[in-house]
């Protein structure tokens, strides 16, 4: 766990506004700081005006701003995360750790319940043979209508905020103060790095999905064994398209 320096602060009372600048100054020395004693970072960092891009980054912040209880605080939260005060992210089974500069430097906390058994297998029978590999599910690019079924807030893989539970040092009595939003924002982005975090946050397994859901190979039948062991030859198991050849 990381030793956190409390702001001070009177009861009933807030820290006073910090500008956008000083406080990324005052993130990146956080971050000097705790390198040098050893710890390693990862922190959030964009690159461009979008905090995501790929399908599952975009996905999990509309998502998160699908939901009334979070509509106040996200826009505040965004506005962290481009400032660099997301020093440190890290996704791991169930559970987003944060360390996040404002007043001071703050430990977050959120944990996701796991996704139901039983929903997990309708989803698993939903994408039967509709998924060809890993990377094109990483990647977003399966069937409209998988993906809708994805994204479903009821019956889809993402969590509502009653299966997320909370945490932040910081005085903020909210459920979701400013940091925790910016961690939130942090995930999409953190998703476009590595998409398969988003299983492990669910805590599923994406070869369980990728697996079940791929085409059946048809087979080519006992006729075509018979001849390869017939005749020394192999034959071609693969699909042929439909079209013709093009002539260059």
């Amino acid at each position: 766990m990381y030793t956190l320096q409390m702001a001070s602060w009177v009861y009933g009372r807030f820290p006073d506004y910090v500008p956008v600048a000083v406080r990324r100054t005052k993130a990146l020395a956080h971050a000097g700081k705790l390198e040098k004693k050893g710890r390693k970072l990862d922190p959030v960092k964009l690159d461009g005006k979008s905090i995501a891009s790929s399908f599952w980054g975009k996905a999990w912040c509309k998502n998160i701003e699908s939901y009334s209880d979070y509509s106040n605080r996200l826009p505040r939260g965004r506005t962290y995360l481009r400032s660099g005060a997301v020093v440190h992210l890290l996704l791991a089974d169930g559970c987003i750790e944060a360390l996040v500069a404002g007043s001071s430097l703050y430990q977050c906390k959120i944990d996701l319940k796991p996704l139901a058994r039983k929903r997990w297998k309708k989803l698993i029978e939903q994408c039967d043979g509709q998924i060809d590999s890993t990377v094109e599910l990483l990647q977003g690019r399966v069937p409209e209508q998988l993906l809708e079924t994805i994204v479903d807030r009821a019956a889809g893989l993402f969590p509502s905020p009653r299966e997320m539970e909370m945490f932040c040092s910081c005085p903020d009595s909210a459920q979701l103060c400013k940091h925790l939003a910016a961690v939130l924002y942090g995930v999409g982005a953190r998703l476009d790095r590595s998409p398969e975090h988003f299983f492990t946050l669910r805590s599923v397994k994406l070869s369980e999905l990728v697996a079940k859901a791929q085409p059946k190979v048809q087979s080519q039948g006992p006729e075509a064994n018979a001849l390869e062991s017939i005749f020394g030859i192999e034959i071609d198991r693969a699909p042929r398209s439909r079209k013709g050849n093009r002539r260059a």
